[in-house]
């Protein structure tokens, strides 16, 4: 019987950390252009999405993998990634956020709401459930008209 030689994790990591960001063009190259793709393979996935998220231990391999993870390796991409990247992706994202928010605005600004009640008074409450009931009932329509 022959051992399969293989390198450390240590020396794999180290590799894999000095070789693979100078292959951002091989990233680019194999992965602009292919939207399309995504989404129809996206939507074809959906039955195998839906099994795989009422299988009977699903609750048993997401906190799996959150323990797995652990506390610290959240807090230290936050740190080491999260922070560098927040700003720029802020700015990659306006129109993204624009069209996102655009619908919420134009609902809430076509929502009639019941006049303003004194400080404390309970009907106030009839205010905010107006835009709420609102919101759902248009989130849920642009939901089923996809």
């Amino acid at each position: 019987m022959v051992k399969v030689e293989v390198p450390s994790s240590a020396d794999a990591a180290k590799k894999w950390a000095d070789v693979t960001p100078g292959r951002s063009t091989y990233y680019e190259s194999g992965a602009v252009g292919k939207g399309s793709k995504w989404e129809a393979e996206g939507k074809a996935a959906a039955p195998t999405f839906k099994s795989a998220m009422t299988a009977a231990d699903i609750d048993k391999r997401f906190s799996g993998g959150i323990r797995r993870a652990g506390g610290a390796k959240y807090d230290r991409k936050v740190k080491d990634v999260g922070v560098g990247r927040f700003g720029p992706g802020v700015t990659a994202a306006k129109v993204d956020y624009e069209g996102g928010v655009g619908w919420v605005l134009a609902e809430i600004a076509a929502t009639d709401i019941p006049g303003r009640k004194p400080r404390g008074d309970t009907g106030n409450y009839a205010r905010s459930q107006n835009i709420g009931v609102a919101l759902n009932k248009k989130r849920l329509a642009q939901l089923a008209a996809g």
